[in-house]
């Protein structure tokens, strides 16, 4: 079992930054991949971002590209999400999420989900 908490959402300005952190507990993470999902209302939960627990490859959505950046911490058990030159659209609650990196982007791939945070874009 893996239990994920997210952390790090807010109400930010358009233009503006948001760290999100994602802190791991139970077993290893060493064969996973871990991403982050967003999920506006009425719309899918959508791949943002991913990279893999063991060689920290990364992989971005198109939209984010440029703008947001994943990384982990082996030694704390901790994924973040670095959001800079953030837009309205991005206005959405983030889940953190551990499964298979083969399928990084798919929502079915993963088999662990945090309870997600909140982030709001004002213009």
């Amino acid at each position: 079992q893996v239990q994920l908490a997210e952390s790090g959402g807010g109400l930010v300005q358009a233009g503006g930054s948001l760290r999100l952190s994602c802190a791991a507990f139970g077993r290893t993470l060493s064969r996973y991949g871990m991403g982050w999902f967003r999920q506006a209302p009425g719309k899918e939960r959508e791949f943002v971002a991913a990279i893999t627990w063991s060689g920290g490859n990364t992989y971005y959505a198109d939209s984010v590209k440029g703008r947001f950046t994943i990384s982990r911490d082996i030694a704390r058990n901790t994924v973040f999400l670095q959001m800079n030159s953030l837009k309205p659209e991005d206005t959405a609650v983030y889940y953190c999420g551990a499964g298979s990196i083969l399928g990084y982007a798919v929502v079915a791939e993963y088999d662990y989900w945090g309870q997600g945070t909140q982030v709001t874009v004002s213009s």
